[in-house]
């Protein structure tokens, strides 16, 4: 099973972007020392929720800055930007990362970042699937035309060309039926998890994916990457105290998703829903949080329900400071790592 690491780069206290961003180069650096695969790069847009707007942009500049880790978006959010441009963007960061690229696409979830685009959010879809076509048929290459209802391209041909061929490995965003299903028939990767994604629906999500697998047979079985809050401690109380900076990410990830968000002067109000669980159920079914023991075994229980190849550990969330984050990335490859190869 590989192991990347996650940044958001969120800052519940609205801090500098210069320091938010250090933090992330520093963190980066940090998981090539340890032995992690990869880092990826979240996209988002007007809030002190995730301070990264353009995941490549950055990406380029970590891969210069590392000779081993591979770099990967994880989203670029594909219905807010032209494909065309998403095209030129991928094949140029490729070849500046000399081949460490992974590519997550995603249709967006945050009405609050589509309508600041002037964008509507239920229009995604079919602007999604015919932008994934543009996309694909822009990377091979060669000359080509597009005739949609989103788009209508005449015959053009992109440069420069990714490194890697016929492009980089290529991750789709799934959770429904329909969203994994589209990916596997594509030939696509799957990525899944994130914030406020309980155990339960983790488990649902692999006899989803088992069934569309064993319907659609692709030529190449997929790989499924799942995405969690990680922090490794020796100490109890320490652990239950990271579980409350993750409320902070659930809050706000769970108000954007399904729109009663607050965001004020730029900043992301953590609204907490009707319901949550509480710090027990938090640790037990959302996040991965403990001793290495601890985070071994629930690691290996979202391995035995989801059947992952890849595992993203999220060590930055809340206002968790950078000590406390460098010291679990450390004991997670210590510890942890050894027992997942």
């Amino acid at each position: 099973m590989d192991i990347g690491t996650f940044l958001l780069m969120q800052s519940p206290g609205g801090r500098p972007s210069q320091e938010v961003y250090a933090r992330g180069i520093e963190q980066a650096q940090a998981a090539e020392e340890l032995g992690y695969r990869n880092v990826w790069l979240g996209e988002h847009h007007f809030s002190t929720y995730g301070y990264i707007s353009r995941p490549a942009q950055f990406a380029s500049y970590i891969a210069a800055k590392t000779t081993r880790l591979r770099v990967g978006t994880a989203v670029i959010v594909v219905p807010l930007h032209h494909p065309l441009l998403i095209a030129e963007e991928i094949a140029m960061l490729d070849i500046l990362a000399g081949g460490r690229l992974d590519i997550g696409l995603g249709r967006g979830y945050q009405r609050y970042e589509f309508e600041r685009f002037g964008l509507q959010l239920d229009s995604g879809g079919q602007r999604w699937d015919e932008a994934i076509d543009v996309l694909m048929l822009a990377l091979r290459g060669q000359p080509f035309s597009y005739e949609g209802k989103m788009f209508k391209i005449p015959e053009t041909t992109v440069y420069p060309q990714p490194m890697q061929k016929p492009y980089p490995p290529m991750w789709i965003t799934a959770q429904s039926e329909y969203s994994i299903d589209a990916a596997v028939r594509r030939g696509f990767d799957v990525l899944t998890g994130g914030f406020g994604v309980p155990i339960e629906r983790l488990a649902e999500f692999g006899q989803i994916f088992n069934r569309v697998v064993g319907e659609v047979k692709p030529a190449r079985a997929p790989r499924v990457g799942v995405q969690r809050a990680v922090y490794v401690t020796k100490d109890a109380a320490d652990a239950r105290a990271a579980a409350e900076e993750a409320r902070w990410n659930m809050r706000v990830t769970l108000s954007l998703r399904n729109n009663y968000e607050r965001v004020e002067a730029g900043r992301a109000v953590p609204t907490p829903a009707k319901t949550e669980p509480t710090i027990d159920e938090l640790i037990d079914r959302y996040l991965v949080i403990g001793t290495p023991d601890t985070v071994i075994r629930q690691i290996k229980r979202v391995q035995e329900l989801v059947g992952i190849t890849h595992f993203n550990c999220s060590f930055w969330f809340g206002d968790m400071t950078q000590q406390r984050v460098l010291r679990s990335m450390e004991l997670f490859a210590k510890e942890v790592m050894p027992a997942l190869e």
